[in-house]
């Protein structure tokens, strides 16, 4: 796969290698030579020139990259190398790098970008996910903000546990993709029984992500608390059992 990375700084460096391990063909764009001998980076392609310019691009021949990455520290810069991606070379995916997050709301389709990282919301959801259990935590906006990848740690004491994934009514869009249990990932099935610590990654929508709260929270418990005969009982009121009457025959 090609990718083109605007931006060798640390942040694209660092892209570029783990990409360059994985046998990626990879070029990177600067303003400025002499990273290209600090960078260590072997095996990379290069083109000196501003990215902002279309015939920068041009001679990178971004019709040619699957994906490219604006990864600068310069908002405006990785808005406009997005957009003309999107716009002019027609690249399929664009992942624009969020340095100052009250510009979040800009990165999005019209600006051409399909993800975009915020490094701080990011490291802010890591932190989230480590510590709290019982709580849906978004990881990743996807999709120019209509989806979201979110992560649910299953308390020790959910309504949850022992449950297979077919037995849980999910939202309409929301999807299980995969369970993490004693670090090793899992690709869910439906007859695939959840546990407790369980670490449960959906890909949902935004507006989903309230149902699939609702649907995970401590309240539900109430309403799936074992009945006195094992089953799980439900939230409907049972009629009263009434003595039946003399119909005229003895026990």
């Amino acid at each position: 796969m090609k990718v083109v990375i605007v931006g060798a700084g640390s942040v694209g460096s660092s892209i570029a290698r783990e990409l360059l391990a994985h046998k990626h063909e990879i070029l990177l764009i600067d303003l400025k030579p002499e990273v290209i001998g600090r960078s260590g980076l072997r095996g990379a392609h290069w083109l000196v020139g501003d990215a902002c310019e279309l015939s920068t691009l041009q001679d990178a021949k971004l019709e040619d990259a699957e994906v490219v990455v604006s990864a600068t520290g310069d908002d405006k810069v990785n808005l406009v190398v997005s957009l003309l991606a999107k716009t002019e070379f027609g690249v399929g995916r664009t992942v624009g790098r969020v340095n100052n997050p009250k510009n979040d709301w800009m990165f999005n389709d019209s600006w051409g970008v399909d993800v975009a990282v915020n490094t701080p919301q990011l490291m802010t959801a890591l932190v989230e996910e480590a510590v709290e259990i019982g709580d849906l935590v978004r990881l990743l906006t996807l999709q120019t903000g209509v989806s979201s990848l979110v992560e649910f740690t299953v308390p020790h004491d959910s309504y949850v546990i022992g449950l297979t994934v077919g037995d849980i009514d999910w939202p309409e869009d929301s999807t299980l993709v995969a369970i993490l249990r004693d670090q090793a990932p899992i690709t869910p099935s439906r007859d695939d029984v959840i546990d407790g610590g369980d670490e449960l990654f959906f890909v949902t929508t935004i507006a989903a992500e309230d149902d699939l709260r609702a649907l995970l929270s401590p309240e539900q418990q109430q309403d799936h608390q074992p009945a006195s005969d094992g089953t799980l009982s439900d939230a409907v009121p049972q009629p009263e059992q009434q003595a039946p009457e003399d119909d005229g025959f003895e026990g």
